[in-house]
């Protein structure tokens, strides 16, 4: 497995890593049998970056983690997590006060002291563009709470903000050959300001896998019947935004 350096961290993260949503929620029923058998299955393989958020599964997917990492040797895997989507996500909320208490549940549940990396997880712009949102995580980092920081984001301009920030560590944005407009500005500035990039839905939701067919159906609590047209969230984050019948065309050109 090929490594990266994980930004000025002085960690080493593998090239493929592992998002957990689907340990979570949204994406059918998943046993914890299975969870548990994904993360081994990853960790065997050489993946050392388990992505996870807070939210997933309001906190199943964080615990699910924490103790396969207590069940076994894993001090070479680093997991990084998300917070801000618990709760409305309007720029007073993004707050201190709010910060702790978020990322205090996440500890708990992924059974640590220092959280290796928090990023905020597609907040508004308004929250991205203030300076007091940077303090409390530059204090938070500090204090121990958290080792590093990134954030998670659905448009080019939020990218290009967060880039400008000294101490982030990454940036998590949608891109795959369906979305390749990070390739115009933001990822050139990832590379100058040495800000490690996470491909979000780098398989558009499994389509780029070139499994699924017009036919192909899915539970009806997976996110890929339920948000096809950004019904409870962001449309961007099923499929990529790309309606399904012409993703299952394009997939099976490319």
């Amino acid at each position: 497995m090929q490594q990266r350096p994980l930004s000025r961290t002085g960690r080493e993260v593998s090239a493929i890593g592992l998002g957990t949503w689907q340990l979570g929620a949204d994406w059918g029923d998943v046993s914890e049998d299975d969870a548990r058998a994904v993360l081994a299955a990853s960790a065997d393989a050489g993946v050392t970056l388990f992505d996870t958020a807070d939210v997933y599964g309001d906190g199943r997917s964080e615990q699910i983690i924490g103790a396969f990492l207590k069940s076994r040797d894993a001090d070479d895997i680093t997991v990084a997590t998300k917070m801000g989507r618990r709760e409305d996500q309007v720029p007073e909320n993004y707050v201190m006060e709010n910060f702790r208490g978020w990322l205090d549940r996440s500890r708990r549940l992924l059974d640590t002291e220092t959280l290796d990396l928090v990023q905020l997880h597609c907040p508004p712009s308004a929250v991205i563009d203030d300076d007091a949102t940077w303090d409390a995580l530059d204090q938070l980092v500090s204090e121990g709470v958290i080792a590093a920081y990134g954030a998670s984001v659905e448009t080019m301009d939020q990218a290009l903000s967060a880039l400008r920030r000294p101490n982030l560590t990454n940036l998590q944005i949608i891109f795959n050959p369906f979305r390749l407009k990070p390739l115009d500005e933001v990822l050139p500035l990832a590379a100058e300001k040495n800000v490690a990039v996470f491909a979000r839905v780098p398989l558009a939701s499994g389509l780029l896998s070139g499994k699924y067919s017009r036919s192909t159906t899915f539970a009806e609590n997976d996110h890929r019947s339920y948000n096809r047209n950004g019904e409870a969230f962001d449309k961007g984050e099923t499929f990529s935004g790309v309606p399904f019948d012409e993703g299952v065309a394009a997939a099976d050109e490319l």
